[in-house]
């Protein structure tokens, strides 16, 4: 057990001394780059009642529509960019290109946000997509 301790303790005591080096180049870096102990924290806003875009192929003659109709978007950046970050910029949007037809169909919603902003929730995550019947 001795041995174990001891046995190329020049090494153990150079890879414990670069560890800590590492360590604290990175923390020093996180530092000045202004990220709070190394956490990408910033201000999260909840925007209400963005209307749920609906995509579907150029040739599909059907007037799909979702339901709710809209949706709750959690996002988060750092304060600068949020604080100019306006409604219009988030796009919830539901692709229909590949429906036929079918009962009960639940889609995602799939959110674009500006870049530097990250999506936290979309409220609800799924909606209800009403297909009418095809015309004869």
């Amino acid at each position: 057990m001795r041995d174990l301790l001891i046995k190329d303790l020049g090494w153990k005591l150079f890879s414990l001394l670069m560890a800590v080096t590492i360590w604290l180049t990175v923390h020093g870096i996180l530092v000045e780059s202004g990220t709070p102990s190394g956490h990408a924290l910033g201000s999260q806003v909840t925007y209400g009642d963005l209307p749920v875009y609906i995509v579907s192929s150029a040739s599909d003659v059907h007037f799909y529509r979702v339901a709710p109709s809209v949706v709750s978007v959690t996002v988060s950046g750092p304060p600068e960019v949020m604080a100019v970050l306006q409604a219009n910029q988030i796009r919830a949007v539901v692709d229909l290109t590949d429906i036929e037809s079918a009962k009960d169909l639940k889609r995602r919603v799939d959110v674009y946000v500006p870049p530097g902003i990250s999506l936290v929730k979309v409220d609800p995550p799924k909606v209800g997509v009403i297909i009418p019947p095809k015309p004869h």
